[in-house]
């Protein structure tokens, strides 16, 4: 999982520098040539360096917008960080951190916000604060609930919250009205209750927790595209599984599914239906085939 998680990060840190044009940006490893840079500096990476620390020369860096101090061996937030109130992309992955502070909302123009493989086990409220967020990434971490602090950014776009020991949501996930991908994978979720989703979810993962019954609201869900609900212990699929109009990919995959409900034939835009591991009949499934001619299933 960890391994897995690491290369998740890698992946994210490339997409961060995908934003950023490396001849208008070019991204600093080393303090003293930044402060001595001719240009100004907007982005920096002391990425695997072994710090403790920032340098606290940075903080004269009042340009910067992209900092990545992934993989180093902080274990709190440094100070110094806060005065960098330009920051749109802050990457913190890989570190020893278990707690973020109050002055996190300094960082008011955060955009972009990672701090995968930490020991968070909670997320502090003033990240509220933030606004302007569009992407975060706490996988991996020790939280084990849903961080409340999330539904307060409607802008939110990204939500990723993969591998931590999350046992419960609030109801307030819809408040995220922008939210389009919610990653809640490998968790401790066995009761979503009749939870109600973001209006403009595409893409939600919540394999590989312990979920007995998907909520009615879920299939209201009325933009959602991808579903990935296998690896859990799901006994029955709901009629209202026909509100998915959008869904073009569906794994139910390993759970202990026996019947599919005839619903699902409405599902035009259906492509991809995965069903391996569960005790359907096969004669189910040929049913199933003939009426969902578009759809590849998988058995």
């Amino acid at each position: 999982m960890k391994k897995t998680l690491v290369c998740i990060s890698v992946f994210l840190l490339f997409q961060a520098k995908a934003q950023i044009d490396p001849v208008k940006y070019p991204t600093f490893t080393n303090v003293e040539d930044a402060m001595n840079s001719s240009k100004t500096v907007y982005s920096m990476s002391f990425r695997e360096k072994g710090l403790f620390n920032l340098p606290p020369e940075i903080s004269k860096l009042n340009s910067l917008f992209f900092l990545n101090i992934m993989a180093n061996k902080f274990e709190k937030m440094d100070p110094v960080l806060f005065t960098l109130e330009e920051l749109e992309i802050l990457n913190v992955n890989e570190n020893s951190i278990k707690y973020i502070p109050d002055e996190i909302g300094k960082l008011r123009k955060l955009t972009t916000f990672s701090m995968n493989l930490n020991g968070l086990t909670s997320i502090n409220p003033n990240v509220s604060k933030l606004q302007h967020l569009k992407a975060v990434h706490f996988d991996a971490n020790n939280l084990n609930v849903f961080p409340e602090a999330l539904m307060e950014i409607p802008a939110l776009e990204e939500i990723n919250l993969q591998g931590n020991q999350i046992s419960f949501i609030a109801d307030g996930l819809h408040k995220i009205r922008n939210l389009k991908f919610l990653n809640l994978s490998g968790n401790q979720i066995n009761d979503l209750g009749n939870l109600s989703f973001p209006p403009n979810l595409k893409y939600l993962e919540l394999q590989q927790n312990a979920i007995v019954k998907l909520p009615e609201n879920i299939f209201k869900t009325r933009n959602l595209e991808f579903l990935n609900v296998s690896d859990n212990h799901i006994k029955e699929i709901s009629p209202g599984i026909k509100g998915l109009k959008k869904v073009v990919s569906m794994n139910l995959a390993n759970n202990n599914i026996k019947e599919i409900p005839v619903e699902i034939s409405q599902l035009k835009n259906l492509k991809t239906l995965i069903l391996t591991g569960n005790p359907i009949k096969k004669s189910t499934i040929e049913k199933l085939r003939t009426m969902m001619l578009e759809t590849q299933i998988y058995f």
